[in-house]
């Protein structure tokens, strides 16, 4: 292996780790939180948390046995079902994005009809689609044997090995891409652009009050009219920056794989191999950052998380205590003897 392998090795297997504690956190603080899980939100994430974790452990450990070895590992039935099960994961988990991004826009968009809007009998249907559109794909790409392993990114996913299948091949994947990546893009931009015009309509609101408050109360301190100042310039940046989050690491991660995969249907670009497999640790890197771009790092979810430590630590705080006070009296009566 060379020293580009082992750096792209190593960090296929900080992914797996990270990504399999992150979204095992996520669907503990769902197991354990009611509040979440009576939030229709929780569903998409419960999805999108699902997708991830069985990308987690199907499709990255191939894609790291790929890199060692430089070839399909296992056998080809093995290689087809992890295959199906990448197309299928990657657009169900894009799909699970717009979903929530739908969910958000009808919130702060139509907050008294949002109850009614969006129930869970809504999201079950939402999510019924995004399932038949996600395996749609996958089998017709298995039907047509345009799954197996592809030595460019080291895994097994969609490709076509036979030249006179190339055109039909080519449409296919144009097709895909399209009503995968680019639809989720085109639902995330605009969704979340209309929430930011809301939040900074509201922010524009509150920034009036708080000037007009500021003028009256002449006697306020000057360090209290600086803190209001400060606090408002934050009110403003936030809705920014949490936006710029989902529709930005979306773009990040996605992006330069579906890219690559476009530009390889043509046989005049030649793809560097290394590129191909970073490429597709970008977006595996998605599996890592949704946990805590949609979930963790959410008020809600750390209080969740928090309290489960909390627990656990003091389950076995108990615990400790109680051995130590046994130890304590057989002490205590082995003295006596």
């Amino acid at each position: 292996m060379s020293i580009w392998e082992v750096i792209l090795a190593f960090v296929v297997v900080v992914l797996m780790l990270v990504a399999l504690l992150a979204n095992v956190l996520v669907l503990m603080c769902f197991l354990y939180s009611a509040d979440i899980r009576k939030q229709v939100p929780g569903l998409f994430i419960l999805n999108l948390t699902f997708c991830n974790l069985l990308m987690t452990v199907s499709n990255m450990p191939l894609t790291l046995a790929g890199i060692i070895y430089k070839s399909q590992p296992g056998g080809d039935q093995i290689c087809h079902v992890v295959g199906f099960l990448e197309t299928f994961l990657t657009t169900n988990s894009m799909l699970s994005m717009a979903a929530l991004s739908i969910d958000r826009w009808i919130a702060v968009v139509f907050p008294l009809s949002y109850h009614s809007k969006m129930r869970y009998r809504d999201a079950a249907l939402i999510l019924s689609y995004t399932w038949l559109h996600s395996v749609s794909f996958p089998i017709v790409a298995a039907s047509l044997s345009w799954v197996g392993f592809h030595h460019l990114y080291a895994s097994c996913t969609l490709y076509n090995k036979r030249p006179e299948d190339r055109t039909q091949f080519v449409i296919f994947t144009g097709v895909f891409h399209t009503l995968s990546f680019l639809l989720s893009l085109i639902v995330l931009c605009f969704t979340y652009l209309k929430v930011l015009k809301v939040a900074r309509f509201h922010c524009k609101r509150i920034d009036v009050i708080t000037m007009q408050t500021l003028v009256l109360l002449v006697d306020i301190h000057p360090s209290v009219r600086e803190r209001c100042l400060e606090e408002q310039k934050r009110r403003r940046q936030r809705a920014t920056k949490k936006i710029s989050t989902f529709i930005g690491t979306f773009i990040l991660c996605f992006a330069p794989y579906v890219i690559t995969r476009l530009v390889e249907l043509s046989s005049v670009v030649h793809i560097n191999s290394h590129w191909g497999i970073i490429s597709k640790c970008l977006a595996y890197s998605k599996v890592v950052s949704d946990p805590f771009v949609y979930s963790l790092l959410r008020h809600q979810y750390k209080k969740t998380w928090k309290d489960i430590i909390n627990k656990i630590l003091k389950r076995s705080s108990i615990n400790s205590s109680a051995l130590t006070s046994e130890s304590h009296n057989r002490n205590v009566l082995q003295l006596n003897e």
